[in-house]
């Protein structure tokens, strides 16, 4: 394969993969953040921990 066509092809990659991200970029701007999902999965996981240290004898109390 000649050297120039190797280049331009890299050339035409590089472009298209450019055109793909600026595609991904403006696509995940426009989706709400995960933070809400991560947050609530936090607390479900600090209750779990907290039932699974707490006796059964005592009621677990969140202030959440």
């Amino acid at each position: 394969m000649h050297a120039d066509i190797h280049l331009q092809l890299h050339a035409l990659t590089a472009e298209e993969l450019r055109r793909e991200a600026a595609g991904a970029r403006r696509h995940t701007t426009t989706q709400a953040p995960a933070a809400p999902l991560r947050v609530q999965l936090g607390w479900k996981l600090v209750e779990l921990g907290l039932r699974m240290v707490t006796p059964t004898d005592r009621p677990v109390t969140l202030a959440a």
